[in-house]
């Protein structure tokens, strides 16, 4: 009897590690991040900003901002804390020029020499919460959250880039994570005073050269990052209300909310590959990697 209860418990031990090995585990990176607000794929790797600062304060001014560049787990410092960056945000690569929205200004790097001084990309006064890029042509636009302003600029030279060169756009109320696809640009709205209102929701403009937004939905709340899948059906976003991360099905006009699998605090400017989605979770200073496969 002893031998056939042994046997027994053997058995469903085996049964239960067997399905432990089966549960797929959710992927995070934290090696050297201190809050990240902003992800990349790149090249096969994945880029991370990195704010490094003492508090979690994403308008502070303390120039320990930095970038790192994850390979699988690990990380290597790709544009170090040279008192340049400060709440790095927004990232987007143009030309071998990576580009980063950081407070009251834009700083752009060479990649083939990331040690060289950077260019500056100043923006008028008051313009605080820069903090997402997206390209159309040769055009950038800005998002500055705590005026709801999208800025214009000439990108079609990254290494003689005009400076000064910034034109407004359009506002958009809390304008915080762009993309665009062909001649559509879509806008998540974030409240900056952290007051939901029924203007903060995703905005879509459907043709760039007649800036007009209209609300994509009437679903509220405090959205940050944006992404679209590589057919542009699925819109991605991540929302502090709730700590959701879903996506708007642009064909059926649902919105489907993902179940990460671990515990995300505050979801930043979440970005994809095709196959993951990277969300970084800003005061938690990890980035979970979630497979849309």
């Amino acid at each position: 009897m002893k031998k056939r209860i042994f046997l027994a418990a053997v058995a469903v031990a085996a049964v239960a590690c067997s399905s432990a090995e089966k549960t797929p585990t959710t992927p995070v990176l934290t090696d050297k991040i201190v809050f990240c607000e902003a992800t990349l794929p790149l090249d096969g790797k994945l880029l991370v900003g990195s704010f490094g600062s003492d508090e979690f304060n994403p308008l502070n001014t303390e120039g320990k901002g930095y970038i790192l560049e994850f390979t699988d787990t690990v990380s290597r410092v790709l544009i170090p804390a040279d008192g340049t960056l400060s709440a790095p945000k927004g990232l987007l690569v143009k030309d071998g020029y990576l580009f980063i929205a950081d407070v009251g200004k834009m700083a752009v790097y060479n990649l083939a020499a990331p040690n060289e001084k950077p260019k500056i990309v100043p923006f008028p006064e008051g313009e605080l919460f820069v903090n997402d890029m997206a390209l159309h042509g040769n055009t950038l636009y800005v998002t500055v959250t705590n005026t709801g302003s999208i800025y214009a600029l000439n990108v079609a030279r990254p290494s003689q880039l005009d400076t000064a060169g910034l034109k407004p756009y359009v506002t958009v109320p809390g304008a915080n994570g762009i993309v665009i696809r062909g001649d559509t640009m879509y806008i998540a709205s974030y409240p900056p005073d952290g007051v939901t209102t029924q203007d903060n929701v995703i905005y879509r403009i459907d043709n760039i050269s007649t800036p007009v937004a209209t609300k994509l939905f009437d679903r509220p709340g405090q959205y940050d990052g944006l992404a679209l899948s590589g057919d542009g059906g699925r819109l991605y976003f991540t929302n502090w209300v709730d700590s959701e991360v879903g996506y708007y099905d642009l064909g059926t006009g649902k919105t489907e909310l993902l179940t990460p699998g671990v515990g995300i605090e505050g979801p930043a400017r979440l970005s994809t590959d095709g196959k993951k989605l990277y969300v970084p979770d800003l005061p938690g200073s990890k980035v979970v990697e979630i497979d849309i496969r």
